[in-house]
């Protein structure tokens, strides 16, 4: 369990969800510094929490279970990358897209968790490498995106883009990303991206303030190869970030590739609600007016179903719904 301990509200939600595992048996594994900022909302559990740092082995763990915004959430996934665990978001954030339940269903929670009555969603991820004159000097993942910035505000970064072996484009520029389907709805969506479904394996290249004709995003296949090299024009250093999160410095000359992850990031989901729900619901998203499921249940009560290689052509259409 990981928690954003410095909101109260989180770690209220986090006592009550160690109560709850505890009365049904199950431990709960928390990091050493957040059973000593919870010490408090923790007392008389003591057999029902162990911290991290005890020998306890992340392969004993079933579940990963982060009570936070979509932050915590991205800090979690550095503990679960590598493993077949899946991770439970529990919102206490702003809009949480990551994040399956909110802190208000913790007794849901514990149901779903004591009876394992959940499903695991996986999800693309990306590798990033940082090489300088073909020597490897730093690699890194992201569950949401690769960023590259420009290190002086008064400068723009001038990069070549290549795309599987080959140039793209020459942009002089704040930066740019690579993001993947689920960070299509973060730095990459405020950015101009497109929303790409969680469903669908690609890569998302967004320029940012791009000054070029063309300068648009670009969905790529899930197998192709991004690579960004800070050219001599630019006259300036970078920062490359992943996920916002793990950082180094891109001097000229150097180049950074991106490429599908080796690892999915496991996503634990309580209902099997569609990502356009989601959607809808985490950016309120205007939606009154939609007859759609209305129209299709008088449709499909006056429509006759045929026999295979039935022709069709001359039958008359159904009646239009009033």
């Amino acid at each position: 369990m990981l928690t954003h301990t410095g909101r109260p509200e989180a770690t209220d939600a986090a006592a009550r969800l160690v109560a709850g595992l505890d009365a049904a048996g199950i431990v709960s594994v928390l990091p050493k510094e957040d059973i000593a900022e919870m010490r408090g909302r923790l007392a008389g559990r003591g057999d029902a929490v162990v911290a991290a740092d005890t020998g306890v082995a992340l392969s004993d763990c079933e579940l990963m279970v982060v009570l936070g915004g979509d932050g915590t959430i991205l800090r979690g996934a550095e503990w679960v990358i590598s493993s077949d665990i899946p991770l439970l978001g529990v919102n206490l954030g702003h809009v949480g897209f990551l994040a399956e339940a909110e802190s208000s269903e913790i007794d849901s929670i514990v149901d779903h968790v004591v009876h394992r009555s959940y499903t695991v969603e996986e999800r693309f991820t990306i590798d990033v490498t940082l090489r300088d004159q073909g020597e490897v000097i730093w690699s890194s993942f992201a569950v949401n995106e690769v960023s590259i910035e420009k290190a002086a505000r008064e400068r723009m970064l001038e990069v070549v883009v290549e795309v599987d072996g080959r140039p793209l484009s020459r942009w002089a520029c704040d930066g740019m990303l690579v993001a993947t389907p689920t960070g299509s709805t973060a730095y990459a969506f405020s950015a101009g991206g497109p929303v790409i479904w969680p469903s669908v394996d690609a890569l998302l290249v967004v320029p940012l303030s791009a000054h070029a004709l063309f300068a648009r995003p670009l969905v790529l296949g899930p197998t192709s190869r991004v690579v960004v090299e800070l050219v001599d024009a630019s006259q300036t250093y970078g920062v490359v970030w992943c996920d916002g999160r793990r950082s180094t410095e891109l001097r000229t000359g150097m180049e950074i590739e991106v490429c599908q992850g080796r690892h999915r990031l496991r996503l634990a989901r309580l209902s099997q609600s569609p990502f356009t729900d989601r959607l809808v619901n985490k950016f309120g998203l205007r939606v009154e007016g939609w007859r759609g499921t209305a129209e299709r249940r008088v449709l499909g009560a006056s429509a006759v179903p045929c026999p295979p290689g039935t022709d069709t052509s001359s039958r008359a259409e159904p009646a239009r719904p009033q």
